[in-house]
C-alpha cells in the first residue's frame, strides 16, 4: 500500500455513499409533490451508474448536463459522482453558440437533457459538436436515449465508489474573462471533499434540516447534497422559484434552512405574501453569489429575524472563502451588513498590491488565496493558469479591504466580470455581439448598480451617425444580445453617447465611465 493511499481522506463519492446508506425510509427528496426517500435516492444512483457504465461512461469521462428540476438530477449527480465522471454544468439560459463552445472545448462525450426543455438544445449541439457520442434524455425522446428506461433495465447495488484519488477532476466549470473566450476551470475530488469539511465546521446547518433548494440542482445540488445527509436531512425542490410556491413550501414543511442569491430575498421581500407568510421554523437563510444591497438585507433581518448566513467563494475556489454568521448580522453595526464576512481559518488568504506585496493594514488589495479549495489549473490554458496563480496565490480579481475586526470588504473588481442575480457576465462577450450591429462605433459594456440585480448590464454606445441614437435601436440591439447570448447577458439598459473616456494608451476608460453611475455607493461592485 502506497503513503498516498494511506494518507488519502475520504473523497465526496465516499461521503455520498456513507451518507445515503446511513438511512433508509426517511425522506432525503421532495420535489413537487414527489417524496423520495433515502432507499429511493440510493437505488436510483446505483440504476443511473449502472447505465452510465453500460454506455462506456466512467472515470474521467466528460459529461455534460442541462435539465430543469427534477428527482433523475440529482440520482445522477450521485452516479457521475461514484462513477468518477467529469462533469460540466451547462448555464440554462445560455444560448447555443455558447453551450457548443464549452462541449467542444472540453471535448465532452456524452450530453445527458431534460426532454421537455432542451430536446432542440440536445438535436442542435450534437451537429455542432463532434465529440458529443452518446446523448442521454431524462425521459422518452426522439434525440437520443431514454436514460430513466436504461437505468431501469438494471437492478440496484450497493454503492461502490471508482478508484478516485484527490486529484482527478471532477468538474469542468466554465467561467469567461474580460478577453477572449469563457475559461474552463478544473475542480478535483479534493476541492470538493476540502468544501465540504469547511461547511461541516461553520456553517450554521440546523440540526434538523429541511432544506429549500430554489436554485437549478443541476447546480447547487453537489454543494449542499453532502451536508444534507450527513444530517439525515432532506431536500425541497420547488419546480420553479416564484414566492407563493417558496412560501408554500415554508409552511406546508416547516423549512428549517434555505440556499437563496441575493435577487431571489428581493423577490421574497418585495412580494405581498412576504407580510404574513410564516417564516418562524426558518432557522438559516444562506445567501452568496453576488453582492447583497445592505439596505435590502436590513429589510430581510427586520422581517425575519438574524437568520440570515452569508459565504463567498468563485468556481476557482468554491464558496467558503469567507463566511458570515447569523449573529454577525448584526442592525446595531449597519456598516458591517456591506462585508461578506471573516476569511475562513482554513484557507490561508491575504491581500496584495499590484507588486504582488501585502497591503498597509485597512488599505484596499487584490483578494488572493491558497489551499486545497484552488482548482487545479484552467483547462488548455497554461499562460492564464500562471497569470492566476502569479506568487504562488491564487489571484480572484475582486479588490477588498479588512476592517479593524477582521471583516472582509469587497469594494471594486479587478476584472471587469459583472454579477447579476447571481450569475457572471463577461462584457467582452456582449461587447462583441454588439459591435456586429453595422450603426455601432464603439460599446463599452459595465455592470452599474441595481437594487433587484446587485448589478445591472448596461451598454454605452457611440454610433456611427449619432442622429441615429432611438429607443427602437436601443430595443433592437438588446434583442439582438438575447438571441445571441441569452436573456442573462442581455443589457438592462442601453446608453448612447458622444464618446466613451480612453485611458493613455486607448482603451476604454471602463473605471472612469463606471464612476458617474456608482456615485454616492460605498462599494463600486
Amino acid at each position: 500500500m502506497t503513503t498516498s493511499l494511506i494518507h488519502q481522506p475520504p473523497l465526496m463519492p465516499d461521503l455520498i455513499i456513507e451518507g445515503l446508506n446511513r438511512y433508509d425510509d426517511i425522506p432525503c427528496l421532495v420535489l413537487g409533490d414527489q417524496v423520495h426517500t433515502y432507499t429511493d435516492v440510493r437505488e436510483g444512483t446505483s440504476q443511473f451508474a449502472q447505465a452510465l457504465a453500460s454506455k462506456g461512461l466512467g472515470k474521467d469521462s466528460r459529461i455534460a448536463v442541462i435539465s430543469g428540476n427534477r428527482p433523475e438530477v440529482l440520482f445522477n449527480v450521485a452516479a457521475m459522482q461514484i462513477s468518477g465522471c467529469c462533469g460540466s454544468a451547462l448555464h440554462p439560459m445560455g444560448s447555443l453558440e455558447d453551450h457548443a463552445y464549452i462541449l467542444n472545448d472540453a471535448k465532452v462525450e456524452a450530453l445527458i437533457y431534460d426532454p421537455t426543455l432542451y430536446e432542440q438544445r440536445a438535436q442542435d449541439l450534437a451537429e455542432k459538436v463532434p465529440s458529443l457520442k452518446h446523448l442521454l434524455s431524462f425521459g422518452e425522446t426522439e434525440v437520443g436515449e431514454d436514460y430513466l428506461e436504461l437505468s431501469k433495465t438494471f437492478a440496484p447495488k450497493p454503492l461502490v465508489s471508482e478508484d478516485i484519488s484527490g486529484d482527478d477532476i471532477c468538474t469542468i466549470v466554465y467561467t469567461g474573462g474580460t478577453t477572449g473566450r469563457p475559461k474552463g476551470v478544473m475542480q478535483t475530488h479534493r476541492a470538493f471533499a476540502y468544501m465540504t469539511m469547511i461547511q461541516a465546521a461553520e456553517w450554521q446547518i440546523p440540526d434538523t434540516l429541511r432544506l429549500l433548494i430554489a436554485t437549478p440542482l443541476s447546480h447547487s445540488a453537489a454543494a449542499f447534497f453532502v451536508p444534507t445527509l450527513q444530517r439525515g436531512g432532506a431536500m425541497y425542490v420547488p419546480q420553479n422559484f416564484d414566492p407563493n410556491s417558496f412560501f408554500d413550501m415554508v409552511e406546508k414543511y416547516h423549512i428549517t434552512a434555505t440556499m437563496l442569491v441575493p435577487v431571489m430575498i428581493y423577490y421574497l421581500l418585495d412580494a405581498e405574501r412576504s407580510k404574513t407568510a410564516d417564516m418562524l421554523s426558518m432557522e438559516t437563510i444562506f445567501y452568496g453569489a453576488s453582492p447583497m444591497s445592505p439596505a435590502r438585507l436590513q429589510e430581510g433581518i427586520e422581517r425575519w429575524g438574524q437568520i440570515f448566513y452569508q459565504y463567498f467563494g468563485q468556481s476557482e475556489a468554491p464558496m467558503v472563502l469567507t463566511n458570515m454568521r447569523k449573529e454577525d448580522h448584526d442592525l446595531s453595526k449597519p456598516e458591517r451588513l456591506a462585508s461578506c464576512g471573516r476569511p475562513s481559518p482554513w484557507m490561508h488568504l491575504t491581500l496584495l498590491d499590484d507588486k504582488q506585496q501585502p497591503v498597509a493594514k485597512g488599505e484596499a488589495g487584490e483578494i488572493c488565496v491558497r489551499g486545497p479549495l484552488v482548482m487545479q489549473q484552467y483547462y488548455n490554458l497554461p499562460e492564464q493558469t500562471a497569470e492566476a496563480f502569479e506568487g504562488g496565490w491564487l489571484h480572484t480579481g475582486d479588490i477588498g479591504r479588512l476592517d479593524d475586526d477582521g471583516f472582509l470588504f469587497i469594494v471594486d473588481r479587478k476584472k471587469d466580470m459583472i454579477v447579476t442575480g447571481g450569475f457572471n457576465v463577461f462584457p467582452k462577450e456582449v461587447e462583441d455581439s454588439i459591435s456586429s450591429n453595422p450603426a455601432v462605433a464603439q460599446v463599452a459594456v459595465i455592470g452599474v448598480p441595481d437594487d433587484r440585480w446587485g448589478e445591472a448590464v448596461k451598454a454605452v454606445i457611440v454610433l456611427k451617425d449619432p442622429a441615429a441614437a432611438s429607443d427602437a435601436l436601443g430595443g433592437a440591439i438588446m434583442q439582438s444580445v438575447k438571441e445571441a447570448k441569452g436573456s442573462v447577458q442581455t443589457p438592462k439598459y442601453v446608453d448612447f453617447v458622444d464618446s466613451i473616456p480612453l485611458t493613455a494608451i486607448g482603451k476604454p476608460d471602463k473605471k472612469t465611465l463606471k464612476a458617474q453611475y456608482w456615485q454616492g455607493q460605498d462599494r463600486n461592485v
